[in-house]
């Protein structure tokens, strides 16, 4: 007795091929990154997951982050387009490259376990154009800005 999907075997087959192939060409693959910085009262440092392909300035999109900062655990990467809260009208864009200056004058934004945020960026604006952190602290209304020497590289 011929089943009523005997017809489809071979039009399956080349279905779950195709799906298969759509998939495996789809999926990015993602570098690991080593990040720290250090400034006057910060210091910081972990790891970061970026896409595999930078953008047409060289710059890698940061989708996960781990780490601390002054021994306090980071628990999130803060939304591009959005601003650490106590730093209004400063969006981070979660983007780093492997050249000088590896980030933007955006940066990227984190929050802490303590409740504290920080946004490390590159201010080529500033008086002295540097790697600087922007560090708030919500619920005590207290802010920082130190200048920081950040590194980030491709873990091996």
């Amino acid at each position: 007795m011929a089943s009523r999907f005997s017809g489809w075997g071979v039009g399956l087959r080349l279905v779950l091929l195709l799906i298969g192939a759509a998939l495996v060409a789809g999926r990015a693959e993602a570098l690991e990154w080593r990040w720290s910085y250090e400034g006057a009262g910060v210091s910081a440092s972990g790891s970061f997951t970026t896409k595999d392909a930078p953008d047409a300035n060289g710059f890698y999109e940061i989708t996960v982050i781990t780490g601390e900062a002054n021994g306090v655990a980071i628990t999130g990467l803060q939304p591009p387009g959005t601003s650490i809260p106590g730093n209004d009208g400063y969006p981070v864009d979660n983007l780093v490259r492997t050249e000088a200056p590896r980030l933007t004058m955006h940066g990227f934004g984190y929050a802490l376990s303590n409740g504290t945020y920080a946004n490390p960026f590159y201010g080529a604006h500033f008086a002295k154009p540097d790697y600087y952190a922007f560090v708030s602290d919500p619920a005590n209304r207290r802010t920082s800005e130190p200048s920081v020497a950040f590194t980030a590289t491709i873990a091996p």
